[in-house]
């Protein structure tokens, strides 16, 4: 088993870096239409409940929010029956990583995760100078047997993003309940669900280990991708009480603003923007798959809102190729795959667009 460790403080971190935005590709290319199929965003937009919601709310901004967010852990609690106490909510699944990391690391401690996966994990745990562990990836996703062998007596923290971001891919419930049995108790074990959504019927259902009473079980979710909400930051931690109270000693006094609160509140009621999100989302990934078996290209297929595809060793030329036609993609090089990228599913307009660019540069990155 190959196991990567690095350890530093913030002199030696690399900023997070996201991709660029549509208005720099415009300025930079000259363009006037660019699409983004970079950063998993909804492509229908915000839920019309939490737009709404939004309006009705803007002339209490003097006020500061509810820093406890009654209101939407009441609201999370009845959609998933789970009780509010074993509910916390945070500035995005970002805010509940860093939550995480600053209440439960410190200098000398672990954190174990895999290779090719979400960067965060990385970036705050060298902020609190613990050592960061990575294991090698299985056919794309996660191994969770070598991460399980990668536990230590200093090892704090595991971060298993399932599904998994960049790759799409899934481990099982068995896979997990696997794993859990080989975790000591002391060490909590993060499923990162941003994507749970999306994965369809073949989920894990990691709620279960919580409900269960399990004191070393969290879930973390987001309302950025399904709910079209990625502007306002909202995520949300289901875990033991013992979890929360850690992680709330470490919280932003008011982290969850007034705006995201009411309008994940409406969000949750939404289910008609909700299933049309899930169909044009599950087109689409089938309808990318058939394109990049047309163009010979190989993908990993995937149980998120994005696809990975091979591009081979100019996929950063690929990057700029495809940006100059207004169309822009995530390239995966800090991911460990610099011959990937991930492509965020469109509307079927945009989806026709970007295959329409492929088709003009596959042939060219093969001569050049």
């Amino acid at each position: 088993m190959t196991l990567i460790k690095t350890q530093c403080g913030l002199e030696k971190i690399s900023p997070y870096v996201p991709g660029k935005s549509a208005e720099e590709v415009k300025r930079e290319c000259g363009l006037e239409d660019v699409i983004k199929l970079a950063s998993n965003e909804n492509p229908l937009g915000p839920s019309p409940k939490a737009i709404a919601a939004i309006e009705r709310a803007l002339p209490g901004l003097n006020v500061y929010p509810d820093g406890a967010g009654r209101q939407i852990r009441q609201a999370l609690a009845i959609h998933l029956d789970i009780d509010p106490a074993w509910i916390a909510v945070a500035n995005g699944a970002d805010g509940l990583i860093l939550e995480t990391c600053m209440a439960y690391l410190e200098e000398g401690t672990e954190v174990v995760t895999s290779r090719s996966s979400f960067p965060i994990y990385d970036l705050y745990t060298h902020a609190m100078r613990a050592t960061l562990v990575k294991t090698d990836t299985l056919e794309y996703g996660l191994d969770l047997e070598a991460m399980a062998e990668a536990i230590n007596e200093r090892t704090r923290v595991v971060f298993l993003c399932n599904p998994n971001n960049p790759t799409g891919t899934m481990v099982s419930q068995d896979a997990i309940d696997d794993f859990l049995a080989k975790v000591p108790p002391r060490v909590l074990v993060v499923l990162d669900e941003a994507y749970f959504h999306f994965a369809g019927p073949g989920m894990p259902d990691g709620l279960r280990y919580v409900r269960e009473g399990r004191e070393n079980v969290a879930v973390f979710r987001t309302f950025s991708k399904a709910y079209g909400l990625a502007g306002i930051r909202l995520g949300y931690c289901v875990g033991h009480p013992e979890v929360l109270a850690s992680l709330n000693r470490v919280k932003e006094p008011f982290a969850v603003n007034l705006l995201a609160q009411v309008a994940g509140i409406a969000a949750l009621e939404d289910d008609e923007f909700l299933n049309r999100t899930l169909t044009t989302n599950e087109e689409g990934r089938q309808y990318f798959y058939r394109q990049f078996q047309r163009l010979g290209l190989f993908f990993v297929p995937s149980h998120t809102n994005f696809v990975l595809v091979q591009l081979g060793p100019k996929a950063a030329e690929a990057v700029n190729l495809l940006m100059r036609r207004g169309v822009i993609v995530r390239p995966c090089s800090a991911y460990e795959l610099p011959h990937f990228l991930r492509i965020t599913v469109g509307t079927q307009a945009q989806n026709e667009r970007l295959v329409a660019a492929l088709e003009e540069i596959v042939p060219t990155l093969a001569e050049s």
